[in-house]
């Protein structure tokens, strides 16, 4: 096996302590302990609260588990968001299941980091694996400001040219459903959706009647399951590398392995989302929140100033 530049073997846990033994029994208790116990107990009573909505399916098939990502060797299950930083968690996964093929997760292509095959995800095993799995591993996940996830999504997959797969996919079905007089190019190209029409074509009931959001914009709760499945740690956006070497710390691989640290120009901001919902009705502000409340209610995201709501 090749040795990472640190000298230690990337492959396998060091000691016999798993990482939920190090979470939920520490060697000392620490203000982060306390701090990611709260965030569990939020999810827990938002759960509770809003039973009907959260529980409404009452069992998961594999189908729904596609989204979380399985490293064996340190016994972590990671729920990828889009949008929410999970590019540089999914490099990272790629160096804690690489077994010393990478040591360096900045040297990890983004487009490489996306391409299924590179890691495994819980519904490739069968259901007694998985169960297993679900109770003995370290579940977590990182979240973000609902509208700020949204605008970013917007921004990224709407605004830059590149993405004409996305504009094809969705650009032209929300330009034909919410553009009156939509000239004969934007019904071809649909690459430039405004936001306004974007938030239309996501509160609009036949979207949701007619297929499940697109990762990018679907809810936390839709994509993780927060309510079915227990999640150990909650991380967020906010204090991403905090939260994340905290990850990395309970895996055991604290000392070797750090999450990148760079500061994106390009970032959307709460300014900027607060720009963007200018323009947006407060009907369609109010409509636009129910959608997403479960996730501002679960991990603890208070209303924005900024909207109008009804």
């Amino acid at each position: 096996m090749r040795r990472n530049p640190f000298g230690v073997d990337i492959c396998c846990r060091k000691g016999s302590r798993s990482p939920l033994q190090e979470l939920y029994n520490p060697t000392q208790l620490s203000n982060t302990a306390v701090l990611h116990q709260m965030r569990r107990d939020q999810v827990t009573d938002t759960c509770r609260a809003n039973s009907a909505v959260s529980r409404k399916r009452r069992v998961l098939t594999p189908n729904d588990l596609k989204h979380l990502v399985v490293d064996e060797d340190h016994e972590l299950i990671y729920c990828y968001v889009p949008k929410v930083a999970c590019t540089n968690w999914k490099r990272l996964m790629m160096v804690l299941t690489g077994r010393g093929k990478y040591s360096d997760p900045m040297e990890i292509p983004a487009n490489e980091a996306h391409v299924s095959a590179n890691l495994k995800t819980l519904n490739q095993y069968s259901i007694p694996e998985i169960n297993h799995r679900l109770k003995s591993y370290m579940k977590f996940l990182f979240v973000r400001e609902p509208f700020e996830r949204l605008v970013s999504a917007y921004r990224n997959k709407f605004t830059q040219k590149y993405n004409t797969s996305f504009h094809k996919r969705y650009g032209t079905k929300i330009i034909k459903r919410q553009r009156k007089n939509a000239t004969q190019e934007a019904l071809r190209k649909g690459d430039d959706v405004k936001f306004e029409e974007f938030v239309a074509y996501l509160i609009d009931p036949h979207t949701q009647r007619e297929e499940p959001f697109n990762e990018h914009w679907q809810t936390v709760y839709s994509l993780c399951h927060p309510c079915h499945i227990h999640y150990d740690l909650v991380g967020k956006y906010e204090t991403l590398e905090e939260d994340s070497n905290y990850v990395l710390q309970l895996a055991g691989v604290g000392s070797y392995l750090k999450f990148p640290t760079y500061a994106k120009s390009t970032r959307t901001t709460d300014e900027m989302t607060t720009e963007f919902f200018q323009n947006i009705s407060s009907e369609h502000q109010t409509q636009l929140y129910e959608v997403y409340k479960l996730d501002f209610l679960m991990f603890n995201y208070s209303v924005p100033s900024y909207l109008k709501l009804e």
